[in-house]
């Protein structure tokens, strides 16, 4: 069981490439503002921290930059593989490098990253001097309906309460004060309300893919009941009159640097 004090940190989520392209496509369709903050450069020697399948790693390549993809599902990294990318298994807790990269980018990736002083100390290590870290993640109250209906039949379920909202979403405030204790000097910060439109799969797709290790905790038929819960509790707040199901996404996005 994964706990916030354990190092190194485990996963508790178990990620299907197939599912992630299905159902996630929406991270990378919406990742224009986080790739423009970024605004990767030729020559530039760029860490993609959480790269997942690696389609925004393939786009900062695709700039000229020398990216390095790092992520702790093998699943995904053989997607991004596959795409001719060059990518490690590595854990974003521990990260060894030292003084390497002009940028370390992340997207959607550090809020399944649940010791986040570590992660930054890592990034800070990483940079090279005047080096910037620019990322999207999820942001204090992020999927607050979501995590909401989870953790109220987990509850009455016995759910493992790690496995219900394996999550780390900060407020700005509180995101701000772990950067500048990391050594980094933030430039811009903000909480950007996000409503997510589920129009192709729906909060059923929404919750086969990053509320896996939730679910996966119980064996079925009780999988298929819990699932049919959730659902049922989340229909008032975020399906419309057509059907049409909304994810309640609020993202954290900043940009900081290392100091010269």
């Amino acid at each position: 069981m994964t706990t916030l004090e354990s190092f190194p940190p485990k996963s508790v989520q178990r990620w299907s490439a197939d599912d992630y392209a299905t159902n996630g496509r929406f991270v990378t369709d919406l990742a224009g503002p986080i790739l423009a903050m970024l605004a990767p450069a030729k020559g530039e020697r760029i860490l993609d921290l959480g790269c997942g399948h690696g389609v925004l790693t393939a786009e900062i390549a695709a700039a000229g930059a020398d990216v390095l993809g790092v992520d702790l599902s093998e699943e995904l990294l053989a997607a991004a593989r596959a795409r001719g990318l060059t990518v490690l298994r590595m854990d974003g807790h521990a990260l060894p490098f030292r003084g390497e990269f002009d940028a370390v980018f992340s997207n959607a990736a550090l809020h399944w990253m649940r010791r986040p002083e570590l992660v930054i100390a890592g990034v800070a290590r990483a940079l090279k001097p005047g080096g910037r870290f620019v990322g999207e993640m999820g942001g204090h109250g992020n999927v607050a309906a979501i995590a909401t209906a989870m953790r109220a039949v987990g509850a009455l379920r016995d759910g493992d309460p790690v496995k219900i909202a394996p999550w780390f979403f900060p407020s700005v405030a509180e995101y701000r004060r772990l950067l500048e204790a990391g050594g980094l000097t933030v430039n811009t910060i903000a909480l950007i309300p996000r409503p997510t439109p589920l129009a192709t799969t729906g909060i059923e797709g929404w919750l086969t893919t990053f509320g896996r290790s939730f679910f996966e905790q119980f064996a079925e038929p009780e999988r298929t009941e819990v699932m049919g819960e959730v659902v049922a509790l989340l229909r008032p707040s975020l399906s419309n009159a057509d059907g049409v199901w909304t994810a309640d996404h609020i993202r954290l996005r900043f940009a900081a640097v290392l100091p010269s």
